[in-house]
């Protein structure tokens, strides 16, 4: 059985990533990138689905026990966890080194520390998530594992045996005893891969992340916080590319039984943009760079016909399909791979683009003349679409309506277009632009604003509310001091709270129930709880900013990760996990509260 989702530890190794539980299973790995098939998928149904334990021997039928303590080494992405058992105490390493041009590789290095403790690794691969039984034999003493275009090859230096369609290795270790195993993926029609060498490995993996780390510009008093989501972020970073994942994972349950389940091994604009904003704050220039250079070879010649979201390396065909042989996690179906809304009109998408490149450009970022050309072509687009109906920042499978979070994001587009053009730095349209910025901030205000209840609404003429609509004075589409802005954020408070103070995405029954076309709940969305501390303190409700703020922190894993969501009701994550759109705004929070003064002792 899988464990709860923040049970689960993230490795990676910037080019995909795996879930280790805290009973020493991975339960979750794609190889060899993070939109690869699984390998590991018992986190979606069941063992037979394919997993690896390493801990501690415990009786047939008995239950894995959980390690009794886990953290990261230091500032990386290097996992220990460590067993207390009646013989003694037992640590396990595991990591995947940072690729370069040798196969991708998930370390394990079981260390004896105290007495000792009889050990089994229990290892069970299984092809196109959990689908495929491979063909497992030795090949000069190594053990491989091969399914059509695939093969993965075991190392260690313990004795192996098979039963049951699963490879085992059973084994005792002692104080300062060191026993390794890895895993490496090949295509199946080239030879073996290199043998690693698990104890270089190790090294240059904990030194890779110790360099990362120190070029973290932030040194407030939410530094742990703040690195650890950075860590998360970068590991989120497909390294080729400079693309950035949502999440590592697919189908992780927005409500647990229900049916909001996504594939997020892609990279959305809107979040890779927001991604980006957060790393030039805290001092990765050259992440940004690669992610705007990703931008550019994704969007190529066409922004007429931008996609909300894309492949790691740009493609953009993500076609959706339904998993039927995997009963989801905790029985919530279905597994879906592959992502429908990828050909969805969302206009905010232009203003998220639109705001990181002008942050890129405010920044000094390396100059890139194409990037003004997409700019200006993106405002091409908006001056005859911008007053279209679309699906919105949240996806809905619902009808299209006219979202006020998307006004507002495409006046944010033409927004800072005239800032560039006035700059100096590119020629452009400047009034009749400036003409357009008016024209979409009139219409937002008149027709998205409901007088009697003094707030902007989910979408034109709607008496529904939405979270999204908290961005309003970050974005700069109106004062934080304006009586809107204020009205809206109290009667968010009031209407999208749940009852242990975090803030919902928008009603999923009600007057307009079905706006997203799916059935069932959700949990509250971390990042719009973020955005309402955000505006707190943006509106000089600081230590009420910083209060919230440190619930949200509360909520992370034991370390320090975050899924998509909270359940209120079984005070749980739910989600895919790690979440990218969660540890961005708690960046943001953190930075804004930091300037203002607003944090504890």
């Amino acid at each position: 059985m899988s464990g709860r989702i923040e049970d689960y530890a993230l490795i990676g190794d910037m080019q995909t990533a795996a879930l280790v539980c805290r009973d020493g299973a991975v339960d979750w790995a794609c190889l060899p990138r993070f939109d690869s098939h699984a390998v590991f998928a018992s986190i979606l149904g069941t063992e037979e689905h394919g997993f690896w334990r390493v801990g501690p021997a415990v009786p047939s039928g008995t239950p894995a026990p959980r390690a009794d303590r886990r953290r990261y080494r230091g500032d990386s992405l290097v996992l220990e966890s460590e067993w207390d058992t009646p013989r003694g105490t037992v640590r396990v390493i595991d990591f995947m080194p940072p690729r370069e041009d040798h196969a991708p590789q998930l370390i394990r290095i079981v260390e004896g520390v105290s007495g000792r403790v009889p050990m089994r690794s229990a290892l069970r691969m299984r092809f196109s998530y959990g689908r495929i039984v491979p063909w497992v034999h030795k090949v000069d003493g190594r053990t491989v594992a091969v399914a059509g275009p695939d093969s993965v090859w075991l190392d260690t230096d313990a004795q192996t045996y098979g039963k049951d369609l699963t490879t085992y290795s059973d084994f005792t270790v002692g104080p300062g005893d060191r026993v390794t195993f890895a895993i490496s993926w090949q295509p199946s029609h080239k030879g073996a891969p290199d043998n690693p060498d698990a104890e270089a490995a190790l090294e240059a993996t904990t030194d890779f992340w110790r360099d990362w780390v120190e070029h973290c510009t932030y040194h407030g008093p939410y530094r742990e916080a703040v690195v650890r989501s950075l860590i998360t972020l970068k590991a989120l970073t497909y390294g080729p590319t400079g693309g950035i994942v949502a999440a590592p994972t697919t189908s992780l349950p927005e409500e647990i039984g229900g049916v909001r389940n996504w594939d997020y091994r892609y990279t959305w604009l809107r979040d890779a943009a927001i991604t980006l904003s957060s790393l030039l704050r805290t001092g990765y220039r050259d992440e940004a760079s690669a992610w705007r250079d990703w931008l550019l070879r994704a969007v190529a010649g066409d922004p007429e016909n931008l996609q909300i979201m894309y492949g790691i390396a740009g493609e953009r065909e993500l076609g959706e399909t339904e998993l039927d042989w995997l009963p989801g996690y905790e029985n919530s179906r279905p597994v879906r791979v592959g992502n429908g809304a990828a050909h969805q009109l969302q206009l905010d998408v232009y203003g998220e683009v639109t705001e990181a490149l002008h942050l890129g450009h405010m920044t000094g970022l390396a100059r890139n003349d194409y990037a003004s050309v997409l700019q200006l072509k993106l405002i091409r687009y908006l001056e005859t679409h911008w007053n279209e109906p679309d699906e919105g920042i949240w996806e809905v499978r619902g009808p299209r309506r006219h979202f006020v979070h998307s006004k507002v994001m495409a006046w944010v587009a033409v927004d800072r277009t005239v800032k560039l053009i006035e700059s100096g730095d590119v020629d452009g349209p400047l009034e009749r632009w400036r003409e357009l910025r008016d024209e979409i901030h009139a219409d937002v205000c008149e027709k998205g604003y409901d007088k009697e209840r003094n707030t902007f609404t989910q979408s034109y003429g709607s008496k529904e509310l939405d979270a999204s609509l908290l961005l309003i004075p970050q974005m700069g589409f109106l004062p934080p001091d304006d009586k809107r802005v204020i009205g809206t954020i109290e009667a968010i408070q009031r209407e999208l709270s749940t009852p242990d103070g975090f803030i919902l995405r928008y009603p999923t029954a009600g007057e307009d129930a079905g706006v997203d076309g799916l059935e069932g709940d959700e949990g509250a969305f971390l990042a719009c709880s973020f955005w309402m501390a955000d505006d707190l303190a943006m509106i000089g409700r600081v230590d009420e900013a910083r209060r919230l703020f440190e619930k949200l922190l509360s909520l992370r894993n034991d370390l320090g990760l975050l899924a998509e969501e909270w359940d209120p009701k079984l005070q749980r994550q739910v989600g895919n996990f790690p979440q990218a759109f969660s540890h961005v705004p708690l960046i943001d929070t953190a930075l804004r509260l930091t300037a203002s003064g607003a944090y504890g002792g």
